[in-house]
Parts: C-alpha cells; structure tokens; sequence
C-alpha cells in the first residue's frame, strides 16, 4: 500500500466517525422535533440536497441515503408497516417499495389487491399496489376519501415508469412538483378524454384503465373539489390522491 492509499483509508475513517457522530445527531433531532412521515417534506428534502454542489457522490446514492434516514426517524416514533400487492412483478414492486420506505420498516406480500388496501387502513400502514391492468382497485379510493395516494414508485427517474402506488391514511399536500391521480369512468378513448380536460389547462395521462374505468395521471397537484376536474367528462370520477414526482435521478 503506498502512502497516499494510506493516508486516504485513514481519512476515510475519520469521515466515517464524524458521520456516524452527525447521523446520531440527526436521528435525535429528528425525534425531539417530531419530524413522522410527510412525503411533501422528504420530497423537498431531497430536492434541495439533489441541487447542491458536489464533486463525486452519484445522485442515486443521495436519495437512497436520505430515505433510509428519513425512514429510520419515522419508524422510530410511529412504526409502519407496508403490504405489497405486486401484480405480475411482485419482486420488483417489493424492491421499489424498499427504495422508497426504507429497510427499517417490516414488509409483507399479499396474495390479493384488497389485502393490501385493508391493511392501509389499519393504524400505520401503508399499502403498494402495481398498476395492472386487469385489476382496477384503485377504483375503490372513489369511496374512501380517508384512504388515498400519496407516493408514487419508483421515486427516481432512472428506474424507469411508473409501476405502482402507495396507499394510507396519508394526506398529501404540495410541492411544487407534483402528479395528482384522477379516475373516471368516461366513455370513448383516453385521448377524447385528455382533449376535454386539456381545454380547461389540464395536462393528463393515461396510467391505468379497467372494467370501464380510467386512471390519469394529472400534471400539477389538485383538490378535490377542483372546478377544472368538476367539468370533466364521465358520470362517475374524481381524484384519489397525488404525489411528488419522481425525483430527476
């Protein structure tokens, strides 16, 4: 080993005592400030991180570290617990969940949809379901307006589309960038739909379509009782939650 890789690996150990010092500074504030889960403040979080100066840290590596401490400090003070219902990728949709909530929360697969969307409204949980396209279960949010999406994965951009939702008990509010998801049950095709709505500045796409129903996928974030969504066209529709956008990674 020469000097230099030396002299290196003893930095590199110094660095990683100071960061263990700060990470254990961090997790105490997170609690004395009672900091639990609000996806519009991580998603803010990591956008400010993502803009600032650095030299050789990959961006990736960035979130993935910040999630697992944003995770850790929330499961700390109000534990969580994920059901995923993965559709045909099951394997994937769990990993993505992972990236998103972290290691420190408990993960179990369910077998059905529904299994999932029960276990959202039970205290601290959380629900991932795929976007299939035999299965229109997030038709069922029309009617749970406690229940609703508020995180979309994956959560970086280079691990391609969009793949699932998340579900709980969670209210979303804004930031700046954001999807909100709006279901109807309007006749004809996705395009005769996104020209109704763009005539009134709404910019949708189409992410999902069952039984009859539709799922768009809404550039912006938009309440409920929105007056561009009440002229939308279909008998049944309205919105079921909303999302930061996948973050530019």
């Amino acid at each position: 080993m020469s000097d230099e890789q030396a002299s290196a690996r003893a930095r590199i150990d110094q660095i990683d005592e100071a960061l263990l010092s700060l990470i254990d500074e961090r997790a105490g504030l997170a609690i004395a400030a009672g900091m639990g889960a609000d996806p519009g403040l991580e998603a803010l979080a990591l956008r400010r991180l993502l803009a600032l100066p650095r030299a050789s840290v990959h961006r990736p590596l960035i979130v993935r570290v910040w999630r697992e401490l944003m995770a850790d400090g929330v499961q700390r003070q109000v534990p969580r617990h994920l059901s995923v219902w993965g559709g045909k990728e099951p394997l994937r949709t769990a990993e993505l969940a992972r990236h998103r909530f972290g290691s420190s929360v408990s993960l179990t697969m369910t077998a059905k949809a529904e299994d999932a969307l029960a276990a959202a409204r039970t205290p601290g949980g959380i629900g991932i379901l795929a976007l299939s396209g035999d299965h229109p279960w997030w038709l069922r949010l029309l009617a749970e307006p406690t229940l609703q999406v508020f995180a979309a994965l994956p959560d970086m951009a280079v691990h391609g589309p969009l793949t699932a939702l998340a579900v709980g008990q969670i209210v979303a509010e804004p930031t700046g960038g954001d999807e909100t998801y709006w279901v109807t049950d309007a006749a004809g095709s996705a395009a005769a739909v996104q020209e109704v709505l763009a005539k009134d500045g709404v910019a949708a796409e189409l992410v999902g379509q069952a039984g009859g129903f539709k799922l768009f996928a809404l550039a912006g974030f938009y309440q409920r009782d929105d007056s561009r969504l009440a002229k939308g066209p279909g008998r049944l529709f309205g919105v079921i939650g909303a999302s930061p956008t996948a973050l530019d990674v």
